[in-house]
């Protein structure tokens, strides 16, 4: 059986939207949470597209707010596939608005939506092998690969059962914490 690979250039979809005051939180900003909603739609249909199968959100990464959005401006959303594991699928975001008048453009957000692809059965499946054809692209695999690998050596370090918070007592002095362990 021949692997099947796919370009970058093959998974990028793009959406946009124009954001309405119902979409506004309290102090009349666009809200996060609704932002996040949208993005988590376009990683589905992104990893979908790319793997040709159902799939699911399997964690989130890097989901820093840099500019508001207002009511009235056009959200768009480009996304594409990063990076692949077996059945996995490293989704890139980046959301930007675009003032309609002006036609002004903010950078507002960059993510990494980790999906998983499933069969009928909710199955875990293979999902084809990516091509890369630029820097830019070896770039973003590469970045990923970090970011999965410091999430590992994060988890390896803290959740183990040998775990021993006084090894990290003089270090934590520096921050805006008092311990006070029994």
């Amino acid at each position: 059986m021949n692997k099947i690979y796919k370009h970058v250039e093959d998974t990028k979809i793009t959406i946009s939207e124009l954001m309405l005051p119902s979409h506004a939180n309290f102090s009349g900003k666009i809200h996060g949470g609704y932002i996040l909603n949208l993005m988590d739609q376009i990683a589905f249909a992104c990893a979908s597209k790319y793997s040709g199968t159902y799939c699911v959100t399997a964690s989130v990464d890097t989901v820093d707010f840099l500019n508001p959005i207002e009511v009235g401006e056009l959200v768009t959303m480009k996304a594409s596939i990063n990076y692949v594991g077996r059945t996995s699928m490293v989704v890139g975001i980046r959301v930007e608005s675009q003032h309609i008048q002006s036609g002004e453009v903010k950078h507002c957000n960059s993510s990494y939506f980790t999906m998983v692809a499933k069969n009928d059965t909710s199955k875990n499946v293979s999902v084809p092998g990516l091509i890369l054809n630029s820097k830019l692209e070896v770039r973003r695999f590469l970045k990923a690969l970090k970011r999965i690998q410091m999430k590992k050596n994060r988890q390896d370090e803290f959740d183990s059962d040998d775990f021993i918070p006084e090894n990290y007592l003089k270090e934590l002095e520096k921050y805006n914490v008092k311990i006070e362990l029994e």
